[in-house]
């Protein structure tokens, strides 16, 4: 069954911005721990269950040279040997000036050709924030439903661009992108240059 698409949301406060960034961490940095043993810069592990089921974890920790910044990243892929699988992963990684970025994402494929993923991904510095969620399903028939929203805040003037893309086979592609000021109210989208 297609996931429903939402509607272009509010912009999110920074508080929300932060949850996000914590959120998509956490997840990277529990696939890596599961994955890395001490002091392990990358480690790969194998594991096979008794119900007849795979599941391979890997994970890189990496930090810059001088203490500036860093990368971590984790993927756990799980196969049942029926034709159904699964994935997730995550990523984050600091720049040595306070930058920093987020990935997490998780995807399925099961033996009736039916498939879904959704992703989501934060990124900060000292200019602007962007955050972009996603998501898209495969029926049995090959129809393909999908749809994103990403919104970039600017740390100046805290003014925002909503921009959100949707596809199915009956109403094609739809875009939109909704501007808003510091506090949230809609306003008018400046012109492009």
């Amino acid at each position: 069954m297609p996931v429903p698409l939402r509607a272009p949301t509010p912009l999110r406060s920074p508080d929300t911005t932060r949850a996000t960034l914590l959120a998509a961490i956490a997840v990277a940095a529990l696939l890596v721990t599961h994955a890395s043993g001490a002091n392990a810069r990358s480690h790969r592990v194998v594991e096979q269950s008794a119900d007849g089921s795979t599941t391979a974890r890997t994970g890189v920790a990496r930090a810059a040279p001088g203490g500036g910044g860093g990368m971590l990243r984790g993927r756990s892929v799980t196969t049942d040997g029926q034709g159904n699988g699964s994935m997730r992963s995550g990523a984050a990684v600091a720049g040595p000036h306070g930058a920093t970025a987020v990935r997490q994402g998780q995807s399925t494929r099961n033996a009736d050709s039916t498939a879904s993923h959704s992703s989501a991904i934060a990124a900060q510095g000292a200019q602007a924030a962007v955050q972009s969620t996603g998501a898209a399903t495969r029926n049995a028939d090959g129809s393909v439903t999908q749809g994103r929203t990403t919104t970039a805040t600017s740390a100046t003037t805290g003014n925002s661009v909503q921009a959100s893309s949707s596809y199915n086979k009956d109403t094609g592609l739809n875009r939109s992108a909704n501007c808003f000021d510091a506090s949230g109210t809609a306003m008018a989208c400046p012109a492009r240059p």
